[in-house]
């Protein structure tokens, strides 16, 4: 699935309220040759002055308020994208989804990048049920603070790079 020189980028996505173009932190972790070598969280201002769901990632107002707009935090994470073959994200649909509502948004085109799903990777890969981000990481021993925007960023690029592993030799 990736080569072995490839690079791509995870990425999630906590957002303020219901509305896709309600992003309120981003986390992108760049991947090269099976190597972490790029990790970043960013508070972002939503649109409105609501947020819904604090008690899901801890972001209130006061956090967000003097934060920048995804229109000026995106083009700054945009050369993250160079030359990656994908983005990766657990539940990508939902991420998808939040990432192209905040590019229509902001008036900026999103990234022709495809998406690869790590639920369905854990899936198909380890046929891992539970397949929600914390169960796959307790299963593969990757560490996880959820609903930390980089960290849950951070566990879908280790996801993915295990997905990548060679089988282990018999012994």
């Amino acid at each position: 699935m990736l080569p072995p020189h490839s690079s791509f980028v995870a990425l999630d996505f906590e957002t303020a309220d219901h509305g896709p173009d309600s992003a309120c932190a981003i986390g992108v972790v760049r991947v090269e040759a099976g190597k972490v070598i790029h990790r970043e969280g960013i508070l972002i201002r939503p649109p409105r002055p609501r947020i819904l769901f604090t008690r899901v990632h801890g972001i209130t107002w006061p956090m967000v308020a003097a934060a920048p707009a995804f229109a000026d935090v995106w083009p700054r994470l945009l050369p993250l994208l160079d030359g990656a073959a994908f983005l990766a994200a657990h539940n990508s649909g939902f991420d998808k989804r939040v990432l192209h509502a905040c590019c229509a948004a902001a008036g900026l085109p999103p990234p022709p990048l495809p998406f690869v799903c790590t639920v369905q990777l854990s899936r198909k890969k380890w046929g891992l049920k539970p397949n929600d981000l914390p169960s796959v990481c307790r299963r593969l021993g990757i560490g996880l603070l959820h609903h930390d925007a980089a960290s849950d960023a951070e566990a879908c690029a280790r996801i993915v790079i295990a997905a990548a592993a060679p089988p282990p030799a018999p012994f």
